[in-house]
């Protein structure tokens, strides 16, 4: 039987992505030449490698393929494939690749990792045409994820199969998606991971509560500081930089905290401090600190509900099954029948697909009253307002509420973009009331942002912490400012995203594939439109430019027209992709 040869693969440039792909090279069999000028990379590389081999089990350093760590470009003279890992760099980069096709053999190809660049500029800079072609990442390269080859047309067949079968003996997943999406997903995302930066900067909320509040309210597999740490704070804080003077666009101007980590060498996963902390294996072993947490949490055993909406049902049907005795108070007999009717036929959904018992649906049931009187809340020991989304309807209630309820019971509203404090301010004991603003569907989702208020005491805060968590639902504190932490970060994303349709070029399905299959995200931003539903995406646009009159929350004037001439996305199927067959 013949022994598998083994290739041998050079890496010029170890930071952030080098590192990965030199990592996925050693895995693969590979033997590897690995080239860095600086000495400081070379030694953390090796660090690494060592704390990864300590940790395996039944296997040794000496068991895997070669690995050469040296300053000198002259031992790719044995590479049989190189790949350009520097940073997005033009004249760096030419001036590498130069380097690479000079020292190595004829034909040898070399893949350049650039994303902005175009590959067959540099393939005729590095003064050998067919050998050059790209490997472009959105995050840093991992088993199974994604990568766009790039087959430059000046490339000869046998670089085009070396590329291909690079990335399968890498076990990387080639993303079906064209290059000025990529560039347009690149682009939306990196302005959002920016505006999580400012954010946390401004002191708007703890970095944890900001990843925790979009990994969950949006069901992105990483938070943008997260992500930030990941990709590297100095790679991201180049890109930025190199976007902003290329557009002019603010949204590109990197945040001045990403500007002092850099100066401070924090560069995230890839030296051990970001806004987390790591191990030589990159497991993260401080993680960011949360919001404010103190107080002192009361008991919390009869809830009530106001209002008959799909919200208010789902949040009484979230309290009676975790345990609490639920009056939901709608505005007549006929509202509360119906809503006592929806929950019902929610729980015998949730039997059905095992998430509860035919018990627990009986004794759910069996804790739900309902009323039309508000008068029936005096013994509650907490009430969650959820009615119309209009100002002025709130505050009528609250000052309701301020009267009818017991002191010291907790006075919440789910507003995502209205002001608490007005809300506070209306029912005369502002130290009570909070805002619980719960995702849709509130027995699905577990994220709840709550908003406090100056005025808020502690204890009303701590109870709906403490409840929350005994709910099974994740609490992220964030202070009483129009969208929270969710759609004050998500909907920039989706108006620069709106803004993409001023161009002519913008294929929108290409643009939701390139966010999906690159960033690993649920869905692309018109997708995701279409769902939250356009009327009221262009009502959140419309209040958070009240708010804060950013240039990045202008109200989409597309989204506007869109809205006029009656189209609402997925509830009346129309929109941008509702009349797509959709996996």
């Amino acid at each position: 039987m013949t022994a598998r040869r083994t290739p041998v693969t050079g890496i010029v440039g170890l930071g952030t992505l080098g590192e990965a792909l030199l990592r996925l090279a050693l895995e693969a069999g590979h033997e590897v030449i690995a080239v860095d000028s600086a000495l400081d990379a070379l030694d953390r590389t090796a660090r690494r490698l060592k704390a990864a081999d300590a940790a395996r089990t039944g296997e040794r350093a000496e068991d895997r393929p070669a690995l050469t760590l040296t300053t000198d470009p002259a031992a790719l003279a044995r590479a049989e494939l190189v790949i350009e890992a520097v940073p997005e760099d033009e004249a760096v980069k030419k001036a590498v690749l130069r380097d690479i096709t000079a020292r190595c053999a004829p034909g040898v190809p070399v893949l350049t990792t650039a994303t902005t660049l175009s590959v067959p500029r540099l393939a005729i800079a590095a003064g050998s045409p067919g050998s050059v072609a790209g490997l472009r990442f959105f995050t840093p390269p991992a088993a199974g994820g994604p990568v766009l080859p790039v087959h430059s047309p000046l490339a000869s067949p046998a670089t085009a199969a070396a590329l291909d079968a690079l990335v399968a003996e890498l076990g990387l997943r080639p993303a079906s998606v064209t290059a000025p999406a990529a560039a347009d997903a690149d682009d939306l995302v990196l302005a959002y991971l920016n505006r999580a930066a400012i954010l946390c900067d401004e002191g708007y909320a703890s970095a944890r509560d900001i990843d925790t509040a979009m990994r969950l309210g949006c069901g992105l597999p990483l938070g943008p500081l997260e992500t930030l740490d990941l990709m590297g704070i100095d790679s991201v804080h180049a890109a930025l930089l190199a976007r902003w003077r290329r557009t002019g666009d603010c949204a590109f101007e990197p945040s001045p905290l990403l500007s002092r980590m850099v100066t401070a060498g924090r560069l995230g996963r890839k030296s051990g401090e970001g806004f987390a902390a790591y191990d030589e294996l990159g497991a993260v072993v401080t993680p960011p600190a949360g919001g404010p947490g103190a107080g002192t949490a009361r008991p919390v055993t009869r809830v009530g509900v106001v209002g008959s909406g799909a919200m208010a049902r789902g949040i009484a049907e979230v309290m009676a099954v975790g345990g609490r005795h639920t009056l939901l108070v709608a505005r007549g007999t006929e509202q509360a029948g119906r809503a006592l009717a929806a929950i019902g036929d929610s729980l015998t959904r949730r039997v059905r697909r095992g998430r509860i018992s035919p018990a627990e649906r009986e004794a759910a049931l069996a804790r739900l009253e309902t009323s039309h009187d508000l008068a029936a809340l005096g013994d509650r020991d907490l009430v969650v307002e959820a009615v119309v989304e209009d100002l002025g309807a709130k505050r009528v209630l609250f000052a309701r509420l301020g009267e009818v309820c017991a002191p010291g019971t907790v006075l919440a509203t789910t507003t995502s973009s209205l002001s608490v404090a007005a809300c506070a301010e209306a029912s005369g004991r502002p130290a009570d009331v909070i805002g619980l603003h719960f995702f849709n569907p509130a027995p699905v989702m577990r994220l709840v942002e709550l908003a406090y208020t100056a005025q808020a005491h502690e204890d009303a805060l701590a109870t709906a912490r403490a409840l929350c968590r005994d709910l099974g639902k994740t609490a992220v504190d964030c202070p009483d400012r129009t969208g929270f932490i969710v759609n004050r970060l998500l909907f920039p994303y989706l108006g620069g995203a709106l803004d993409l349709l001023e161009r002519a070029d913008t294929d929108i399905a290409a643009t939701d594939a390139a966010v999906e299959q690159g960033y690993g995200y649920p869905m692309g931003p018109f997708a995701l439109l279409d769902t939250i539903g356009l009327d009221v995406s262009l009502a959140i646009q419309e209040r958070l430019y009240e708010s804060f009159a950013l240039p990045e929350l202008v109200p989409s004037r597309a989204l506007s027209e869109l809205v006029a001439a009656g189209a609402l996305g997925r509830k009346n199927q129309r929109g941008f992709r509702t009349g797509e067959r959709r996996g």
